[in-house]
């Protein structure tokens, strides 16, 4: 294998776990509901999937319990913000608190205990073209989930009635009750659909990316998920694009170290955050301080209102 051969490989393994939490809090986002607790969720994901994965000898078992602990997490947030109008923002960073807190508890027993990673899937044939074969077509299971999730969240919202009216209830909530629909039903499947995702990239980190628990292992990857959405301008291609940037100053960064760049490496390690704020500060100056993204968002429903 090449060295840009590798280094194509550990971007695209960098940028899929951003890739599928910002898939998740993008359908959360255009439901009018904004969750800043991703970053819980996935960490959360991560220290019961590995859990499970190491009481069962199961991976697969093991993807199946994280997903379902993002989504448990998330119910909790969607009681609060949907069943008790409580503030987003606030509710969000409680989430995000008690995800971090509950991941120490569930990976406590388990912190240093390594399990073999989940295999790579190789496609007969076209994975022996050079270069592109490598890269596209011997990955693991959740490259291939989060391509998949980018084209169906696409086809969702844009060419599908469903999306359409959750896209209606993220413009304007009140509009959406007044003509029949469920608005606080569609939140909470939304809420869902981003908390299975949130989880799903946890069972990433702990499965795939380096297949064994400690604490903090998300290491701010939900809050750059979220600044993803915002960079994508709520589209889901764009998303990708985003994910992939990302993933690429992380791994160029740990390039620039090895190679000796004459920079503190304190600097370099941060340089992919800094990137990021300054392109959202960038990209808010371009928009004259107003996003464009769905006017309900944040904003409470309380149906009687």
């Amino acid at each position: 294998m090449t060295l840009f051969e590798a280094i194509i490989l550990t971007i695209i393994t960098a940028s899929t776990p951003l890739l599928i939490a910002a898939i998740g809090e993008l359908v959360v986002e255009r439901a009018g509901v904004l969750n800043l607790g991703v970053e819980g969720m996935m960490v959360v994901g991560a220290a019961a999937g590995i859990a499970a994965a190491i009481s069962t000898g199961s991976s697969g078992f093991g993807v199946l319990v994280a997903v379902l602990a993002g989504m448990a997490l998330s119910l909790v947030f969607a009681a609060l913000v949907l069943g008790l109008a409580a503030n987003q923002v606030a509710a969000g960073l409680a989430l995000a608190l008690l995800g971090l807190g509950l991941s120490g508890v569930i990976g406590a027993p388990f912190v240093g205990v390594q399990r073999a990673g989940i295999g790579k899937i190789e496609v007969p044939l076209v994975s022996e073209i050079l270069v592109i074969g490598p890269v596209l077509f011997h990955q693991d299971p959740f490259v291939y989930a989060s391509i998949a999730l980018v084209i169906a969240v696409w086809w969702f919202l844009r060419k599908s009635r469903a999306g359409l009216v959750l896209r209606a209830v993220g413009e304007n909530h009140a509009a959406a009750h007044a003509l029949g629909y469920p608005v606080r039903r569609i939140r909470l499947l939304a809420i869902l659909f981003g908390g299975g995702c949130a989880g799903l990239a946890g069972a990433y980190m702990s499965l795939v990316l380096t297949p064994f628990w400690t604490s903090g292992m998300t290491a701010g990857r939900g809050w750059i998920a979220l600044a993803i959405v915002v960079f994508a301008s709520w589209l889901p291609f764009r998303a990708m694009i985003g994910a992939y940037l990302f993933g690429a100053l992380t791994i160029l960064q740990l390039h620039a170290q090895s190679a000796g760049v004459p920079l503190p490496s304190q600097f370099l390690a941060a340089l992919p955050y800094l990137i990021t704020i300054l392109v959202l500060v960038l990209i808010m100056r371009e928009r004259r301080g107003g996003a464009a993204g769905p006017a309900s968002l944040g904003v409470p429903f309380v149906p009687d209102r």
